[in-house]
């Protein structure tokens, strides 16, 4: 798969572009704070719905605009595919696939497939629970669809839970309203867990062997689910916490309490391991994520690297640079010496300056 050409309409500080991207490697160099992230993240929005950054719709409106409007066109083998994405400041965000609008943006997801990579990403192991648990969930939707729509309906239905019990000592008659949607939570939040832990042995396969390399067979990485309950114990908990989850105005358990255990060599890396150890898990986490696309999908994402060379040392460099040759990539920066002194081919050259893109 690979992006053929991006069109940006007042998207962030781009009141207009227009760029024709190579199949293979994309470089967009410039100082910081001029719009390099930006072309990256509409990529990623128009192939995904959502901005790496969790950015509402209007926050990526070019300032004193109403609308924004993104145009994508992907390649996946022979078919040609036209995403156009219009962003609205008070309404819902228009999808429209080969000039046909779609009635619900998950429809979208799953077409092209994207790993976006940027330094914040060094920092997933240390970070809290909620940063794996979405790693997961951008993942998982864009490889099964089935999981991208219990996922909706368990987030729904979770919202709706909270909300009935914020509200339930001013209507404790709403009691027979918690069973249905107790129901309901259940069913939806059991698809959840058993494909996450699908997904994590899928995972542990791959991690261990890139892991391995990357630290010079110097330690060995392993992850592990930390699932909130387990399927057959859900139902029966979800009763059992009744009391408390009404007391405390919250749904205190299901799969959005899961978390990812690092272990390098048995020790647990999000509590007790070096920043070092940790930003190598990171990378060994970005590149097993590209493996396993190649491997559910047959094909090959577009990988999208926000200025991640400046974050890591020169073996680390060099052994992501080996593994992203296949590929088409895109890549921000502020300089590229990195690139030259490695003798790493870049096939196309932008040089970005406040809002104007000049190819070179």
């Amino acid at each position: 798969m690979i992006v053929e050409s991006v069109k940006l309409s007042h998207f962030r500080n781009y009141d207009s572009l227009e760029l024709k991207l190579d199949k293979g490697t994309n470089l967009f160099y410039g100082d910081n704070a001029q719009g390099k992230t930006n072309i990256l993240e509409s990529v990623y929005l128009c192939g995904t719905t959502r901005s790496h950054k969790g950015s509402k719709d209007r926050e990526l409106i070019h300032f004193g605009e109403e609308e924004s409007h993104i145009c994508m066109r992907i390649r996946r083998g022979e078919i040609p595919y036209r995403i156009d994405m219009h962003l609205k400041k008070s309404k819902t965000k228009g999808i429209a696939i080969n000039g046909v609008p779609v009635k619900k943006a998950s429809e979208l997801v799953g077409l092209g497939n994207f790993v976006f990579f940027s330094p914040e990403d060094l920092n997933i192991i240390k970070n809290g629970p909620s940063e794996r648990r979405r790693f997961l969930d951008m993942e998982l939707c864009q490889l099964d669809k089935i999981y991208l729509y219990h996922l909706s309906n368990y987030n729904k239905i979770l919202a709706q839970r909270n909300k009935l019990l914020k509200d339930f000592s001013f209507y404790p008659e709403s009691g027979p309203m918690l069973d249905v949607l107790d129901e309901q939570l259940v069913q939806f939040g059991s698809v959840i867990i058993r494909r996450r832990e699908e997904f994590t042995g899928e995972l542990n396969g791959i991690l261990g062997k890139i892991h391995s390399r990357l630290s010079g067979n110097r330690e060995q990485l392993s992850v592990s689910y930390e699932n909130d309950t387990s399927v057959e114990a859900f139902e029966k908990k979800t009763r059992q916490n009744r009391e408390k989850d009404i007391r405390t105005r919250i749904t205190n358990e299901g799969p959005h309490r899961d978390d990812l255990c690092f272990l390098v060599d048995g020790i647990d890396i999000r509590r007790y391991g070096s920043q070092g150890q940790q930003r190598t898990a990171a990378l060994s986490l970005k590149l097993a994520e590209i493996e396993i696309v190649k491997r559910n999908v047959k094909d090959t994402p577009v990988l999208l690297l926000d200025d991640v060379l400046s974050e890591l040392d020169s073996s680390r460099q060099r052994y992501l640079l080996d593994n992203i040759h296949d590929i088409q990539t895109l890549i921000t920066c502020t300089g590229i010496d990195d690139f030259v002194s490695c003798n790493f081919k870049i096939n196309r050259r932008f040089h970005v300056i406040e809002g104007t893109v000049h190819e070179e």
